[in-house]
């Protein structure tokens, strides 16, 4: 995905690494270079918004448990397939 604005790293990059973002799961560097691109770029921020919902609803219905690894990793590999699949949407 690409909203046809110029950033330092592409759309797509960023929307891949949303789930690290939102589970605080890369370096703080890394981290302010997402959340600049987040501030920046509306179309990001709305996926981002979109992510962070299904997040929250998923800790709503699962309280403290937590998911296998070997599970979270097929469903992040399965979630990638799609988002890959998916063709681009109108940004507007």
């Amino acid at each position: 995905m690409s909203c046809g604005d110029p950033h330092e790293i592409d759309c797509g990059q960023i929307l891949n690494e949303v789930y690290l973002y939102l589970d605080l799961e890369c370096s703080d560097d890394r981290r302010s270079v997402i959340k600049t691109h987040l501030d920046e770029c509306s179309p990001c921020l709305r996926e981002y918004g979109i992510e962070q919902e299904v997040k929250a609803l998923v800790a709503r219905c699962c309280g403290a448990d937590r998911a296998p690894l070997e599970l979270r990793d097929r469903l992040r590999a399965k979630i990638t397939a799609l988002v890959l699949e998916t063709p681009s949407r109108e940004l507007g």
